[in-house]
Parts: C-alpha cells; sequence; structure tokens
C-alpha cells in the first residue's frame, strides 16, 4: 500500500466500522474459498470474478485479495488477476522452522525481560485446562477441538508474556500459511495411535519452557521452544506420509495445496 495516498484526517466512526467490517467479511470469505478447496492450487482469480461471487464492492474484495498475497496464499499475476499458491513440502517445512525461531526469540524477551505476573498466571491456568484434556487415555473429537482452541490460546499468551508487537507481527505472518499455525496438524491426527503422546509431549515442552521464562532463562526457553517448532514439523512429514492424497480433502481440504515430492 503506498501510505503516501492515505487520507490521514479522521472519517466518521461509522464510516471506519463500516468499512472495516467490509474487509473482515471479504477476506474470511476469500480465507476459506481457498482452505476449502474450492479455489485450488493454480486456480486464476480476478477481482471482478470474487466481487461478483460474493456480492461485495471492489474496494474490501481489493484489500482482502491483497491481504491474502501478503499471506502467501495468492500470488499477483503481472498482466492482473492473482492465482491461488500451492506449496512444497519444503515451503511448508520451512514455514513452520521460521515460526520455531521467532516464537524462540519471543520467549527469550519474555525470560530475560522479565514477564508480566499476571500473564503467566493465565498462561498456567491454561495449561492446567490442557493437562485435564490430555488425562484421559484416549481423546474424542470433542477433546482434539478443546486442545486445538488451548493450544492456540497459550501460544497467544506467549506472545504477550514478551510484550513485543514487531516480533508478534512477523510471527503471525510466518504463522498464516494454514499449514504453519501451533495447531495446524493436530486435527488431522485425531485418531492416530501416536496423536495423544505427540500431544503430550508438546505439553510438556510447553511446561518447560514457561518454566525457563520464569527462572528468567532466556537461552534454555528459546531452545526449548525450537524444538517445539520440530515436533510440529516431525508432525507434517508423518501426516503426509500417513494420509494418500484422495483422502486429504475429507480430513483436511487446505492440504491439496501442498505439492507433494515424487
Amino acid at each position: 500500500m503506498n501510505m503516501d495516498a492515505v487520507d490521514l484526517s479522521e472519517p466518521p466512526a461509522g464510516v471506519v466500522a463500516s468499512g472495516e467490517s467490509a474487509q473482515v467479511r471479504a477476506l474470511l470469505q476469500l480465507r476459506e474459498l481457498i482452505l476449502s478447496g474450492e479455489l485450488q492450487g493454480g486456480t486464476r482469480i480476478a477481482e471482478l470474478a470474487i466481487v461478483e461471487r460474493l456480492g461485495m464492492s471492489r474496494t474490501p474484495i481489493r484489500a482482502a485479495l491483497a491481504r491474502l498475497e501478503q499471506e502467501g496464499l495468492l500470488q499477483a499475476l503481472p498482466a492482473g488477476g492473482y492465482v491461488v499458491q500451492s506449496f512444497s513440502e519444503r515451503d511448508v517445512a520451512d514455514a513452520i522452522e521460521l515460526r520455531g525461531t521467532l516464537e524462540g526469540l519471543l520467549v527469550r524477551l519474555a525470560a530475560e525481560r522479565g514477564a508480566p505476573a499476571v500473564v503467566l498466571a493465565e498462561a498456567r491456568a491454561c495449561l492446567a485446562r490442557i493437562d485435564a484434556v490430555l488425562a484421559v487415555s484416549s481423546l474424542s473429537d470433542e477433546g482434539f477441538s478443546a486442545y486445538v482452541a488451548l493450544n492456540s490460546q497459550f501460544h497467544t499468551l506467549l506472545y504477550e508474556l514478551a510484550d513485543s508487537p514487531t516480533i508478534s507481527r512477523q510471527l503471525e505472518r510466518a504463522a498464516s500459511l494454514p499449514f504453519a499455525s501451533p495447531s495446524g496438524f493436530v486435527l488431522l491426527q485425531a485418531h492416530s495411535s501416536r496423536a495423544r503422546d505427540m500431544l503430550a509431549v508438546a505439553q510438556d515442552q510447553h511446561h518447560q519452557v514457561l518454566d525457563a521464562i520464569e527462572q528468567r532463562e532466556g537461552a534454555r526457553a528459546e531452545a526449548i521452544m525450537r524444538e517445539h517448532s520440530r515436533l510440529a514439523r516431525r508432525n507434517l512429514t508423518e501426516v503426509l506420509a500417513a494420509h494418500p492424497s484422495e483422502s486429504w480433502p475429507a480430513a483436511m481440504p487446505a492440504m491439496k495445496l501442498i505439492r507433494r515430492r515424487r
């Protein structure tokens, strides 16, 4: 976006809210079209076609397309329009590695700077709820769903502990691929024999990294978080090996964006 062209005068509050709401709706609907498999990798899309499909004006659609390009789900074409991106296994692995690097930096800063006690308490409470979810011998679909939500909440609290909006923004971009988020593959492995064991290892790492932050051990916290991301990479490898391409749409449609190695 060309910031020199932005009007910095304050429009009426209702106008701002309405415009932002339309942009959010457009972004969510477009992202869902991609992640649901309706717009598959390699599909060319044009602004006007999306305007007609979603029944919205061009301004929020244009903003949504630009945001999805920033996230890496779309690629702008020289002649105009966009194409839905596909990703190699290495692309996804690199995105997970980058997330782990940035998360490691954040937890190291949290440990070295001293984390807010109130956020530490929230993180401890979140871990206690995850412990309760994992206390059963096998998890139901509801149990996995609860884990996903709590795991996402815990990672968000980790970011708050460092109080670094600059790094958090970069981390948000790194984790924006559907495969690179902290819970990206949990549901896909809901019924595998190793699923609960892997979650238990991840939860132990959660406890360790929070201990390291509280004890002001920055290097240890960073190393644990980097290892945490490697667990996600191993998860990715096992999921790709265990699920043939034809079974992906039912398990996670967005996985069709991954180009398999030949």
